[in-house]
């Protein structure tokens, strides 16, 4: 697990620039965070660092977003699960197992949802200040579980 202080909406995209180069095809991540905590905007720091193709935005209306690599990587498929309230039958639907082995699916508010589509995953926690308050500064907690993320040092996130 690692915890990151992020202070602009830039350093979240390139902290998703830093995962994306320890993602491949297959991965899942979850994605967790109140409103404006930055989700998407880490998303397209992962989109960037995974060179896809297509302005990556939140896919809250059209629920999921396949964005096909641009490069010779796997195309990343962005869900916004937050309006899904039937779990993974809602997500089924999606046929997201289906795209899982070739793609990276990041999923938004997926927490309690999609952790069975795989046991391997990468959940990554936004924290902000609540209220009132214009403070950019985010507490971000990355921790991999299973097999595939055990051997993986996320430290190099911190970096």
């Amino acid at each position: 697990m690692e915890e990151i202080t992020i202070n602009s909406p830039e350093q979240m995209r390139e902290l998703g620039r830093r995962i994306a180069k320890l993602l491949r095809a297959g991965d899942l991540v979850l994605l967790s965070g109140e409103l404006g905590a930055g989700k998407t905007t880490l998303t397209r720091g992962l989109g960037e660092g995974l060179g896809v193709r297509g302005a990556v935005t939140s896919p809250t209306f059209v629920i999921a977003r396949v964005h096909p690599s641009l490069e010779d990587g796997p195309p990343l498929v962005h869900v916004d699960a937050y309006r899904l309230s039937g779990g993974l039958d809602e997500m089924e639907d999606l046929d997201l197992d289906v795209s899982l082995p070739e793609s990276v699916i990041v999923v938004e508010w997926g927490e309690g949802k999609v952790e069975e589509l795989a046991e391997d995953r990468l959940q990554i926690v936004i924290h902000r200040a609540v209220g009132d308050t214009t403070d950019e500064v985010r507490q971000v907690t990355v921790t991999g579980l299973g097999a595939r993320w055990a051997a993986t040092g996320l430290s190099v996130l911190s970096a």
